[in-house]
């Protein structure tokens, strides 16, 4: 934990569940917009974004909150509230409760697709976007993860096949097999973090949001959002926005151009050693690359990262 960066934690009540938040820095930086984070999944918990918390050292508020159904927050047994427009009313439930009137929107990977649908609702106050290893298509998306699945090796693909025409995806087989995939194409340090460790043990414990809006893996789409597609609206987004992407990443070179094509003015940063997580993977540059991106639009310049 840094020092003498403030921190405040509590709970934000929704209707009658509570959703848990984190605000890291202090509000008093005169020019600092807020960044508001919305963590990926569905249903993984804020902690593998820990990293960014570091962004406050300049003086500005970082804010996380876990979304309902998962981490610190309300885990209601309903899986009726498993949709998009559900998690579109937290994010202006949670900043009309932190008095969030301006803010920058960072979204990885699910969060990322929340926050390009939340961005097309054009609501007040929102600066920018910065959209981390995200899909703006979720059949994109399956397609190319199964082009990245035809690149394991051939018995790696017959267990996931075979466990998943079974049924059986809760086998530890089909777990092992799919972490062939999630160490190359998800996050490839050698150990992972361990908070990302931590956020996925969160999911294991819980993954009913996951498997009802996601699927059995990152690679077999089943759930209610495996038709949801805003590419061919991306140009209605006319936020100054930042994409970022490692080469290795599930989130491919073709996933993000989809985005960078769509979104007018959009810019596009590659980690060059990294996959899904490349704030954990190359964090420092990550960190540059963000705080540079938040600066240059808070000072209305256009911006050219390197």
């Amino acid at each position: 934990m840094m020092v003498d960066i403030p921190v405040e934690e509590g709970y934000v009540q929704l209707q009658d569940v509570k959703v848990w938040y984190r605000i890291v820095g202090c509000a008093e930086t005169p020019g600092k917009v807020p960044l508001l984070c919305l963590h990926g999944g569905p249903g993984v918990p804020h902690d593998y974004l820990e990293p960014l918390e570091a962004l406050a050292a300049g003086g500005r508020q970082v804010v996380f909150y876990d979304q309902l159904g998962c981490g610190n927050s309300d885990v209601p047994d309903d899986p009726s509230l498993w949709r998009m427009e559900r998690f579109l009313e937290e994010i202006d439930a949670v900043r009309k409760a932190l008095q969030l009137e301006d803010i920058h929107l960072l979204g990885q990977s699910w969060g990322g697709m929340l926050a390009m649908q939340y961005a097309l609702s054009q609501p007040r106050g929102l600066r920018s976007l910065v959209l981390a290893s995200a899909p703006a298509s979720s059949r994109q998306w399956a397609a190319e993860a199964k082009r990245l699945r035809e690149e394991l090796p051939a018995e790696t693909q017959e267990t996931l096949s075979r466990h998943e025409e079974a049924g059986t995806t809760d086998d530890p087989s089909y777990v092992e097999a799919m972490m062939t995939f999630y160490r190359r194409h998800v996050c490839r340090l050698d150990p992972w973090p361990e908070c990302l460790d931590r956020a996925l043990e969160k999911l294991m414990w819980n993954p009913v949001v996951y498997l009802t809006m996601w699927g059995d893996s990152e690679f077999h789409v089943t759930g209610n959002l495996k038709d949801w597609d805003v590419s061919g609206r991306l140009n209605e987004i006319v936020l100054p926005t930042l994409l970022t992407s490692g080469r290795y990443d599930e989130a491919t070179p073709a996933v993000m151009e989809t985005i960078h094509q769509g979104i007018p003015g959009s810019k596009w940063v590659i980690f060059e050693q990294s996959a899904h997580e490349a704030h954990l993977e190359e964090t420092e540059r990550y960190l540059q690359v963000i705080d540079t991106f938040l600066e240059e639009v808070e000072s209305r310049r256009m911006f050219e990262i390197r």
